[in-house]
């Protein structure tokens, strides 16, 4: 790739809704030391890393927990430093207890209530993809958690139907910290991103 190629591609990033208890499922969200800014747990892909494969690892990084990555939830897209930066999101469960220590650019850890998560993060994009995306990934924990209850209940596993599925909540895009909402651009680009994955 050229550099100028370079300078126009997006940067992309991968993360996840990750999701704490069964009866009351609360949502992780993480302080950047550097910033000082509460987001949600996130990172740019290393080369050749799939957005699902990143997300996972980026999360255990930020949050110290191994999990289980379950449904795409969405997308959203942003500038950084005159760069388009394209973060894909999976509903997450944190498995068991904390797996490892917390990476250095992050302080702490906080697990809330989806309201109150919401009001917690400090950026208006992401505040508003958890407005939209966190109710879906609450419903879909909620049904995945009563599933499980029947199938160990009848002694036997049940396989979920398409209806079970949580829908994506498509894109949010912000082109400044001020400016938050959907748009179609994003859509172009997650469809140049597929293109550009198929050809590398």
């Amino acid at each position: 790739m050229t550099d100028s190629a370079k300078g126009l591609a997006p940067i992309l990033a991968a993360g996840g809704i990750v999701l704490r208890g069964n009866a009351r499922p609360r949502i992780a969200v993480v302080r950047l030391r550097r910033e000082k800014a509460w987001v949600l747990p996130k990172g740019k892909l290393m080369p050749r890393e799939h957005p699902r494969d990143a997300a996972k690892r980026e999360v255990l990084e930020e949050t110290g927990y191994d999990v289980s990555v379950h449904e795409f939830l969405g997308s959203m897209s942003y500038v950084v430093e005159g760069r388009i930066k394209i973060v894909q999101f999976w509903l997450m469960r944190a498995v068991g207890t904390p797996a490892r220590e917390l990476m250095g650019d992050v302080k702490a850890v906080k697990w809330l209530p989806l309201k109150q998560a919401i009001k917690t993060l400090s950026r208006p994009h992401e505040k508003v993809f958890l407005t939209h995306a966190g109710p879906i990934a609450l419903t879909h924990a909620k049904k995945s958690t009563r599933v499980t209850s029947k199938s160990i209940a009848r002694g036997g596993s049940k396989r979920r139907g398409r209806d079970a599925l949580a829908a994506p909540v498509e894109h949010v895009i912000a082109m400044d910290y001020a400016k938050t909402r959907p748009n179609v651009f994003a859509k172009a680009l997650g469809n140049w991103q597929s293109l550009a994955r198929k050809a590398g």
